[in-house]
C-alpha cells in the first residue's frame, strides 16, 4: 500500500457564534482555506487537485447543494475540480481526511485535499430536521442528547464538577499560552471579510476566554439537568463557533513532482460503534484498538488530540486509556477554541501535525467522540 502524506494543514480562525463571520456565506467560509493552500504551496487548484472532500454536518439550507463541490469553484478553481461533502457528525472533518488518505494509499489519486466546514451562525445544528423513526424505539428505548451523553458518562465514572471543570480551566490556559506564544501562526491565517458594510480582519479565535478560573466556572448554570443533578455548563462544553479546515494530503510520487516537504504520514485510522445512549465513549475503544492493531501503547504516542466536546468526555478517556493529560490537548482544545462540526476533526489532525513539527516528535493520535454513538481515530508520524 502506498504511503499517504499531509503536506500542509491550514484552518480560518473560528468565529463566535453571531461573530465576526456573521455576513459571510458558508461558500465562502469553506473556499477560505482552500486559497490558502494553493498560495502556500504553489499548485494550481484546477489542474493539480484531483478531489476536495469536506465534512459538513448539517447540509441544509446555505450549505446546501454539495458544498464541497461549490468551496473549490468559489475558490477560483473553475469546474474540473470535484468534490463530495460527508457527514459523520462530529468526526466529519477527521472522517474526510481519512478518506483522502484511503484514496491516495489505494492508488485511485496521488493530490486530495481534505477537510471541513460549519457556518454555526448560518446554519444552526440540528436546522436539517430529524429523521428518527418508531423503528428506531424498537431498538433503543429511548433518545438522548449529546449533554445528556455527557452527564451520563460523568455519572459512570464518578466524575465531580471540580473534576470536569479542571479539564476546561486547562483548556483555556493552554489555548493561551499557546497563542501568546505562535503556536497557532502556522496554521491559523487571518482572513478579511465583509463585515457591516466594511472590509475587516479576522485573526485569530474569537471563542476563547482567557482567564477563566474555577471560580468563574463555578457560578455558571447547569444546562441539560438541574442544579445539584449534573456537573455540564456551558464552560465545559465545546464552544459554538463558525470555521472551516482543511488538509493537502499527497502519494510519495506527487510530493516529489511538486517538490513538497511533507509534515508527516499518515499511519492508520479506525471507527468504532458504541452504545448510542451515553453516546460519548467512542474516543476509548476507538484508541485502543487502533493502538492495538499497530502493535503500539499509549506510551508510543508523543502527542495526543482529543475533541473536547464535553470535559467529562476527556475525562473518561484519560482514565480509560492511561494516556497522559500532559501530552493531550497540549495547546488547548473546543473548550477553548470551540467545535465547528465538520471543520473540527481536520483542524485536530492540523494541529497535531504543527505540534509533533514544533517538539520534534515522532507520533501523534487525533480522536473523537460522535453523535449516537461512534468513535474515531488517526495516528500520524513526523517525516
Amino acid at each position: 500500500m502506498r504511503e499517504a502524506y499531509i503536506v500542509d494543514a491550514v484552518r480560518t480562525p473560528f468565529g463566535k457564534q453571531g461573530g465576526s463571520f456573521r455576513d459571510t456565506h458558508p461558500q465562502d467560509l469553506a473556499a477560505m482555506p482552500l486559497r490558502m493552500l494553493e498560495e502556500r504551496n504553489g499548485f494550481e487548484g484546477s489542474e493539480d487537485i484531483e478531489d476536495v472532500i469536506y465534512g459538513c454536518v448539517t447540509p441544509t439550507d446555505e450549505q446546501a447543494n454539495n458544498i464541497a463541490r461549490l468551496a473549490p469553484m468559489v475558490a477560483g478553481w473553475g469546474d474540473d475540480v470535484p468534490g463530495v461533502q460527508l457527514d459523520r457528525m462530529c468526526g466529519s472533518g477527521q472522517q474526510a481526511v481519512n478518506f483522502a488518505a484511503a484514496q491516495i494509499q489505494s492508488g485511485a489519486h496521488d493530490v486530495v485535499i481534505g477537510g471541513g466546514i460549519e457556518h454555526m451562525s448560518r446554519v444552526p445544528m440540528g436546522s436539517a430536521g430529524s429523521s428518527i423513526t418508531d423503528t428506531y424505539f424498537e431498538e433503543f428505548e429511548e433518545l438522548t442528547t449529546q449533554g445528556e451523553g455527557a452527564e451520563r458518562i460523568a455519572e459512570q465514572w464518578g466524575f465531580t464538577r471540580d473534576d470536569v471543570d479542571s479539564i476546561a480551566v486547562d483548556s483555556q490556559d493552554r489555548w493561551a499560552e499557546a497563542a501568546e506564544a505562535g503556536k497557532y501562526d502556522s496554521h491559523v491565517e487571518p482572513v478579511e471579510i465583509e463585515l457591516d458594510d466594511e472590509t475587516v480582519t479576522v485573526e485569530e479565535d474569537e471563542h476563547p476566554r482567557p482567564g477563566t478560573d474555577e471560580g468563574t466556572l463555578a457560578g455558571l448554570p447547569l444546562v441539560f439537568r438541574e442544579e445539584g443533578d449534573g456537573v455540564i455548563h456551558a464552560g465545559n462544553s465545546s464552544g459554538i463557533v463558525d470555521g472551516s479546515s482543511a488538509l493537502l494530503l499527497a502519494s510519495g510520487d506527487a510530493v516529489e513532482e511538486h517538490d513538497w516537504e511533507p509534515m508527516a504520514r499518515i499511519v492508520d485510522t479506525h471507527v468504532v460503534g458504541v452504545d448510542p445512549l451515553t453516546m460519548l465513549t467512542g474516543p476509548i475503544p476507538a484508541t485502543n484498538e487502533l493502538l492495538e492493531q499497530n502493535d503500539m501503547t499509549v506510551d508510543d504516542i508523543d502527542k495526543f488530540e482529543v475533541n473536547e466536546a464535553f470535559a467529562s468526555v476527556i475525562t473518561a478517556w484519560l482514565e480509560e486509556t492511561g494516556a497522559d493529560w500532559e501530552r493531550t490537548n497540549v495547546w488547548g482544545g473546543a473548550i477553548a477554541h470551540g467545535h465547528p462540526l465538520g471543520a473540527t476533526g481536520a483542524a485536530l489532525m492540523s494541529k497535531l501535525a504543527y505540534q509533533l513539527e514544533a517538539d520534534d516528535d515522532q507520533y501523534g493520535l487525533c480522536t473523537m467522540c460522535i453523535g449516537f454513538g461512534q468513535g474515531i481515530a488517526t495516528i500520524i508520524e513526523r517525516v
